[in-house]
């Protein structure tokens, strides 16, 4: 329930929230670089050759 919440201008019928979800939509059909998509393809092939070692650095 959220009868104790303030009204931060921010929902889904505002002029903000109008603004977000067509900046988000219009991110979403960017394509993606194909230099992002050769570098991670490199990344992924580096990882395969490492033989699926674990990259955590034992953060947790």
């Amino acid at each position: 329930m959220q009868a104790g919440r303030a009204d931060d201008g921010l929902g889904p019928t505002t002029d903000i929230g109008s603004r977000l979800r067509a900046l988000y939509g219009a991110v979403q059909d960017e394509g993606v670089p194909d230099q992002l998509l050769d570098l991670l393809e490199k990344l992924d092939n580096a990882e395969k050759a490492q033989g699926g070692k674990s990259t955590d650095q034992g953060g947790e």
